[in-house]
């Protein structure tokens, strides 16, 4: 299995002509993903990599059948616009990649997600892959570093990071450790699929066998996830990394959703809580295959 994407979900790309869409559109197209379909409102009847272009999600939806995934490379304004069309004419899962998407769009995203039984990555995300199967969004660059970078194999990654998203599993991958499904939350403090839901996406699926999580100072995401560990609603064995260690009161850090109000979001918190709950926490990213590779062994030896 994987989760959110596999060989056979039918993916659309809103903004399919413009520079970003194009370039990515071939990195999702090369690398196997099944691309039906783009979406450029007035530039319908065209095509780009042989992939049909469409004026609307709703005329996508009825000429190609049912679409499970749109990924969104529109400006940040038009973000909103774009997912509510995609989720409206009965997408289940939008992968937002722009950043600086208004915080108040997110949120309305959000509601309108709910409301119809719908999910979303990002905003400010490199995308998620699953090796072997398919990339949604521009998560490592080319197919042919993708092929190399992410193999398939039992350990799911989620990361705030979109560097340490693609890093991290090229360890894994260099350490023989095989990756079920790779997934950049986005770097937002306002996120659709943050770590927590990501968790538990893992927890239901066979293929994952143990998680890594990178993350950092910040929002309440790694708390949350010891929180569904001690409610016994995340049983495989986590491996996390926390970034943000030596940031100092009152400095910037790294993305937008680097934020610690008080003592929640801060290193120490999130640390002792993880720790707490029996999350194996490491020092050092390079401590992540080996630790790995431990844990899997201990396992049975399944990578």
């Amino acid at each position: 299995m994987s989760i959110l994407v596999d060989d056979r979900s039918k993916v659309v790309v809103q903004g399919i002509t413009g520079r970003e869409g194009k370039v990515r559109t071939r990195l999702m197209k090369d690398y196997g993903t099944n691309v039906v379909g783009g979406v450029t409102p007035g530039k319908g009847g065209s095509e780009v990599y042989s992939i049909p272009v469409f004026d609307s999600v709703e005329e996508a939806w009825e000429k190609t059948g049912p679409v499970d995934i749109s990924v969104v490379f529109v400006p940040a304004a038009l973000v909103k616009d774009a997912a509510l069309e995609a989720i409206a004419a009965g997408v289940r899962l939008v992968v937002i990649v722009p950043d600086r998407v208004p915080i108040f769009d997110v949120l309305d995203i959000s509601s309108f997600a709910r409301a119809h039984g719908a999910s979303f990555v990002g905003p400010n995300t490199l995308g998620l892959v699953s090796p072997g199967k398919a990339v949604l969004g521009m998560i490592g660059g080319r197919a042919e570093r993708a092929k190399e970078w992410f193999k398939p194999g039992n350990i799911g990654v989620s990361s705030r990071s979109g560097g340490m998203t693609s890093a991290i599993s090229y360890y894994l991958t260099e350490a023989g450790l095989g990756q079920s499904t790779i997934v950049h939350v986005g770097g937002d403090a306002v996120v659709g699929l943050s770590h927590p839901e990501v968790m538990e996406l893992f927890e239901q699926d066979e293929q994952t066998k143990l998680i890594v999580m990178f993350g950092e100072i910040g929002t309440t995401q790694e708390e949350r996830v010891a929180g569904l560990i001690e409610a016994g609603k995340l049983t495989k064995p986590v491996i996390a990394y926390i970034g943000g260690k030596a940031a100092k009161s009152g400095t910037r850090f790294s993305h937008a959703g680097a934020i610690v109000e008080g003592i929640r979001g801060s290193y120490a918190s999130k640390v002792e809580r993880l720790t707490g709950a029996g999350v194996y926490v490491v020092d050092a990213i390079s401590d992540i295959p080996l630790k790995a590779a431990e844990l899997m062994e201990a396992a049975g030896g399944q990578k």
